[in-house]
C-alpha cells in the first residue's frame, strides 16, 4: 500500500460517487488528447482509460511511477497510458498533441503556481478540470466586491471561463485533508475575448492594486495614474482593487499602454 507523502501534498481520492461525478463532468471522448496531473493511485486514471484511446500522465513520485510502469508497461506498443516522469511545474505541455484536455487532483501546496503555469499554455488547451482546495476555487471564481475576489481571481478570469462544479468533503480522501475541496472547470477564452495586449503591464497593475488591498486605487496605483487619468477613464480613484472588474483592470492597462506608446 502506497503511503501518502506530505511533501508532495498527496491526498488520494477514494469516494467512488465523487469519482463518477468528476468523470461525468469531464465527459471524456475516445479521441480526446487528455493529460492527467498526478495520477496517484489511479482513481481517475482507470475510468479515464476505459473511455480514452490514449492518456498522458505527469507524475513526480518515483514510487508511483514504478507502480504505473508495472501496471501499464511502457514497452507495450498497444499501451494506452504514456507516463511522463517529472514535475508538472516544469513540464512543457506544448510537446503534447493539441487541443489538450487537462485533468487532475492538484497538490494544494503548489496549486497557484501550477494554475499560472497552465495559463501559459492556454492557446493549446481545450479545457481543464481540477480538484483544488475549496478556498482556492472560491477565489478563482469570485465576483468583484466580494471578500474572496483578489489577484488570483483577476489573473485567471482574464484568461479563462471558470465554473465551480462539485464540492468534495475531506472524507472523500485518504488521508483526509484538513480542508474542504472542490472541482473547477476552466475553459480558455478566445484571443478576441482577451482585452489585454500587454500582459506584463496587466500583471504589474493587478499586483500593485492588490498589494495593499485595503488602500484606495489613488494610493496603490499612484506610480501609474493621477487624478486626471482616473477621471478620463471614468474610474473612481477612491475605490479599492476588489471593486474593479477584470474588464476595468484591462481598461487601465490599455490606457497606460497607449499612453506609453504616445511618448
Amino acid at each position: 500500500m502506497h503511503k501518502a507523502k506530505k511533501h508532495f501534498g498527496q491526498n488520494f481520492l477514494v469516494d467512488e460517487q465523487i469519482i463518477a461525478d468528476i468523470i461525468a463532468a469531464i465527459r471524456p471522448a475516445a479521441e480526446d488528447n487528455m493529460v492527467e496531473i498526478g495520477p496517484g493511485l489511479g482513481a481517475l486514471t482507470r475510468p479515464l482509460l476505459v473511455r480514452l484511446n490514449r492518456l498522458h500522465v505527469v507524475e513526480i513520485d518515483r514510487d508511483i511511477i514504478a507502480r504505473l510502469k508495472h501496471d501499464y508497461p511502457q514497452d507495450n506498443p498497444a499501451a494506452k497510458l504514456t507516463i511522463h516522469a517529472g514535475d508538472a511545474l516544469k513540464f512543457d505541455f506544448a510537446t503534447l498533441p493539441a487541443p489538450l484536455r487537462i485533468v487532475g487532483n492538484l497538490p494544494y501546496n503548489i496549486s497557484s503556481p501550477l494554475l499560472f503555469h497552465f495559463a501559459g499554455y492556454a492557446g493549446c488547451i481545450r479545457d481543464m478540470h481540477f480538484m483544488l482546495q475549496n478556498e482556492v476555487v472560491e477565489r478563482m471564481v469570485a465576483a468583484p466586491s466580494t471578500p474572496e475576489y483578489g489577484r488570483l481571481s483577476v489573473m485567471l478570469q482574464y484568461r479563462f471561463h471558470m465554473e465551480k462544479l462539485l464540492d468534495v468533503p475531506p472524507h472523500s480522501f485518504r488521508p483526509a485533508p484538513k480542508v474542504d475541496s472542490a472541482v473547477v472547470r476552466m475553459i480558455p477564452l478566445l484571443a478576441a475575448e482577451i482585452g489585454v495586449r500587454n500582459e506584463k503591464l496587466f500583471a504589474a497593475i493587478v499586483g500593485a492594486a492588490f498589494g495593499q488591498r485595503r488602500k484606495t486605487l489613488r494610493n496603490t496605483l499612484r506610480g501609474y495614474l493621477d487624478e486626471a487619468d482616473f477621471a478620463q477613464m471614468g474610474i473612481d480613484a477612491m475605490l479599492r482593487a476588489e471593486n474593479l472588474s477584470v474588464a476595468e483592470f484591462a481598461l487601465v492597462t490599455e490606457y497606460l499602454d497607449k499612453a506609453e506608446h504616445r511618448r
